[in-house]
């Protein structure tokens, strides 16, 4: 039976890094009650994405795909009342 997925901060992964690099993976993970395989998934997320590493649940690490999703979407809605609008003023014989 699988355990329930726990969540941390970005401030917690960090620190288990740090603690990780100071005393080693094997005695951080004991220590904290993570798995030392997550430790070290973090360690590589801070050498990758420096200013960001944790991006959290489902934010993307873009901010232009933000934008473009948001407009994606502005344009759907606008398609669609376009949709409607055309069903409306076509004349349909009789």
């Amino acid at each position: 039976m699988k355990g329930i997925r726990r969540s941390y901060t970005a401030e917690f992964k960090e620190e288990a890094v740090r603690l990780a690099e100071v005393r080693g993976f094997t005695e951080a993970s004991r220590d904290l009650g993570v798995d030392r395989s997550l430790i070290r998934k973090w360690k590589k997320g801070i050498a990758v994405n420096g200013e960001r590493p944790f991006p959290g649940k489902g934010n993307p690490r873009d901010e232009e795909m933000v934008e473009l999703r948001r407009k994606l979407r502005r344009v759907e809605e606008e398609n669609a009342i376009l949709k409607k609008a055309v069903g409306i003023f076509t004349s349909r014989p009789q």
